[in-house]
Order: C-alpha cells, then structure tokens, then sequence
C-alpha cells in the first residue's frame, strides 16, 4: 500500500484540526512542531496503544473492531455524519480492491417521468459523481442556461456539477456566497468517496480538481464530510436578477445512487415571482434542437 491511504489521511486530517484544551487535557509538553493532537494523546483517549493507533493511521492496519472505531471517533469529536464516514473508510480499507471501469449511469424510465412531474420548480438529477443526467427546462435555466439543454444526453458532454462549481466562471458568479456551496459540494463528494473508494472515474474527478482549482485543494485538505440534505441559497441570475432559493435532495427508490435535485422559493416572495418570469423567459426553447436556450444562453454571456 502506497501511502495511509484514505483512512489514514482521515484520521490526520482530523487529529491535526483538535487542540488539548478542546479534549480536556492539559498543553504541559514540549513545544509541538504540528498543528493538533499528537498520536499518543489521541490513542490515550481513544484507549488504545500508541503503536496500534500509530499503524492504524499509516494504512498498515485494517482490522480495527467496530467498538475501537467508535471509541476513535468519541476522541476526534465527529459528528453522526463523520462516524459513519470512518465506518465506511475502515470498511473499505478492509477489502481487497477490485479494479472495474464502472457503467455510465443513465436515467430510468420511472426517474424520467418523476422530472417530468415537477416541471414546476427547477429540478435536476445528479448520478454519484455528481454529473448532471437530466434536467427540467426550469432548472437548466436557472443553474446552467449557458449549456446546450441536450448535453446530459451526450455521455462526452454530460456536465458534471462539482466540476463546474469550480471551473466553470459562470457558475461560479451565480452563487452569492460561493465558498459556502464550495464546501458544501466537497463534504459531500468525500461521503461519495467513502462509499466508493474504488471508483476510477470519481478518482478521475478529484484529481482534475485538485489540478486545477487550488480551492478545492483546500477544501478537499481539510476532510471534513458533510451529506447535501436541504439548504438556501441566494443566486444572482443573469437573466432575473437575485433569488433565494432552498435546494433540496431527493433520494430515488429505483436508482439509490442518483438524486433529485429541487429548487423552492417561499410562497408570494420576490424569489418565487423571479423563477416565474424565467419559467415565461425559458418557455419553448428547451426542445428546440437547432439554437436550444437561444435567449437564455445569450444572457449568461
């Protein structure tokens, strides 16, 4: 094994964010040359030997008991959301990596038809890797009116959303506060990667990020998981202007590692009436094949 490898990296990442103070102990040895825990006051806590948590954090142990995980994840202060990711990381550690080119995701029938259901509010669905398979005329308008509608359709044209979250100018303006939704997307593509470990395309993914944005370099540095539930957001529109909108994720019964994406706005507010301006804006030109989106695409330039 080259590396800690991914639970490793983990675990330093999160020893290195917790001070003595934060854990209850007492700063009384020398001056320390690294930013948080050391090794041995975290194995102390955990109740574990030093050497034992020492080769579980260089990738030299795999066969950590649930019960010394959990004791591991009571001394790094994790949240619900973090003890399942170290869960995952330790499971996934523990198995014999099987190299498979994984299929192209594509979007079911049933899926397809519950799109078509909420053709009233900006919707979209994500694979696992976060690329975009299919979205309503509402949503592409809202989030991404500068690409041919059709594009999830073509597999070596299908947008990827954290990619264009971090590459894609256009996105970027849009979001008021894009650091917020930055470390958002990232806390979430780290459960992904949990869940995942072996797969070359999300693998593919990070590394032309980390290639390619420096922020995300950042982000990705710190290890921090948290899932994409529900959450607001203001947008400044090229087309109408700012709106608030809470994006929700939906999970799929039929296709469990695809989401729906939804965008509300409250009932009577300003919000709610700018997605209906863009919903008269963008109507009748997703399906046009010749020039899709002509207005709205022209606006996002």
């Amino acid at each position: 094994m080259d590396g800690p490898g991914p639970l490793g990296d983990f675990l330093q990442a999160r020893r290195a964010l917790l001070r003595p103070e934060d854990v209850g102990l007492r700063d009384l040895g020398p001056r320390r040359r690294v930013a948080g825990l050391r090794r041995e006051e975290l194995a102390q806590l955990a109740g574990v030997s030093v050497s034992y948590y020492t080769r579980l954090e260089q990738g030299l142990s795999r066969g950590a008991s649930a019960e010394v995980l959990e004791a591991i994840g009571r001394a790094l202060l994790l949240d619900d959301h973090e003890r399942e990711h170290l869960n995952r990381l330790a499971e996934a550690a523990r198995r014999t990596p099987r190299a498979r080119r994984p299929r192209p995701e594509k979007l079911a029938d049933e899926t397809r038809d519950l799109l078509r259901a909420v053709d009233g509010v900006p919707a979209l669905v994500l694979g696992r890797r976060t690329d975009v398979l299919a979205w309503n005329t509402l949503g592409h308008a809202l989030l991404a009116g500068h690409l041919d509608f059709h594009s999830p359709d073509n597999l070596a044209e299908r947008p990827n959303m954290s990619r264009m979250l971090f590459l894609d100018p256009h996105c970027r303006e849009l979001y008021k506060d894009w650091k917020r939704k930055a470390r958002a997307v990232v806390g979430n593509l780290r459960i992904t990667v949990g869940r995942h470990p072996q797969d070359p395309l999300l693998a593919e993914l990070i590394g032309e990020l980390t290639m390619k944005s420096p922020e995300f370099v950042a982000l990705w540095g710190d290890h921090r998981v948290a899932p994409c539930d529900a959450a607001s957001y203001e947008l400044h529109h090229p087309v109408v202007g700012p709106v608030t909108v809470t994006q929700q994720t939906l999970s799929i019964a039929r296709s469990p590692e695809q989401v729906l994406i939804v965008c509300t706005t409250p009932a009577g507010s300003p919000s709610e009436a700018a997605l209906a301006l863009l919903r008269q804006t963008s109507s009748g030109q997703a399906p046009c094949t010749d020039n899709v989106s002509a207005p709205i695409a022209a606006s996002w330039r």
